[in-house]
């Protein structure tokens, strides 16, 4: 499988720290609630447990949000043709997904805060059945293929 994602489109490699900084930010807030927790049921006499298992499982949590971006940046690869968009993504489970231009609804283009600051957007190709992301593209890349997949299923753009 990795024979033929070298011959395909990659994400940009600040997509793993992109990845890493929202996960962080996510285990921040996990830890500052189960911070609270541990204070306020310290006070009131509740059971602490909860909130040591908690900080139990975000230590686990932590060296994912840590390792799982690199995992998933290199397996990660698309392809664009005329008569498909081929996606290949993950790292214990291998996932191979085709999606016929013909089922293209539309296309759209998405940038969070990270991402404007990076200078990168998402690609988000949605069909009647799931919508496919194609995450961490710079922003002139992510607005061709855009318009590329857009020409290809022949969806009409409102924005221009």
């Amino acid at each position: 499988m990795n024979n033929r994602l070298d011959t395909m489109h990659r994400c940009h490699p600040d997509s793993v720290t992109i990845s890493r900084i929202s996960g962080f930010i996510t285990d921040g807030v996990i830890l500052l609630a189960a911070t609270a927790y541990l204070i306020v049921a310290g006070m009131l006499g509740w059971t602490l447990i909860p909130g040591w298992i908690t900080l139990g499982l975000l230590a686990i949590g932590a060296w994912f949000t840590w390792a799982v971006p690199s995992f998933t940046y290199k397996q990660f690869g698309y392809k664009v043709s005329e008569e498909e968009l081929e996606l290949r993504s993950g790292w214990i489970w291998l996932s191979d997904t085709l999606v016929p231009m013909t089922r293209v609804q539309h296309v759209e283009l998405e940038r969070g805060p990270l991402l404007r600051k990076y200078g990168l957007a998402k690609v988000k190709v949605v069909t009647a059945a799931t919508t496919h992301v194609i995450q961490a593209l710079k922003l002139e890349e992510a607005e061709e293929l855009k318009k590329q997949i857009g020409e290809l299923a022949k969806v009409v753009d409102h924005d221009e």
